[in-house]
């Protein structure tokens, strides 16, 4: 677990492209976006993650595809 700002998660060859679940997220205040989190898990499949966090002690994570060219608004999932 790492923790790292959305630019460093965009960049990340193991991470773009993929679902990301983030916890203890700083979220910008006019957006409501998160700008940075502990990066606990992520997977090319989003019902896996799901199930994974799911089953894990990690309950209140954000979930995000990590993606720079998907807009703001449509990178939330919870």
């Amino acid at each position: 677990m790492q923790r790292m700002t959305w630019t460093e998660i965009c960049q990340d060859e193991d991470l773009r492209g993929r679902w990301i679940a983030l916890d203890d997220c700083s979220f910008d205040e006019s957006t409501g976006h998160a700008m940075e989190g502990l990066v606990v898990d992520s997977d090319d499949d989003l019902a896996e993650l799901c199930t994974r966090m799911q089953e894990s002690e990690w309950k209140n994570c954000s979930i995000f595809l990590a993606d720079a060219n998907v807009p703001p608004e449509r990178r939330n999932v919870n």
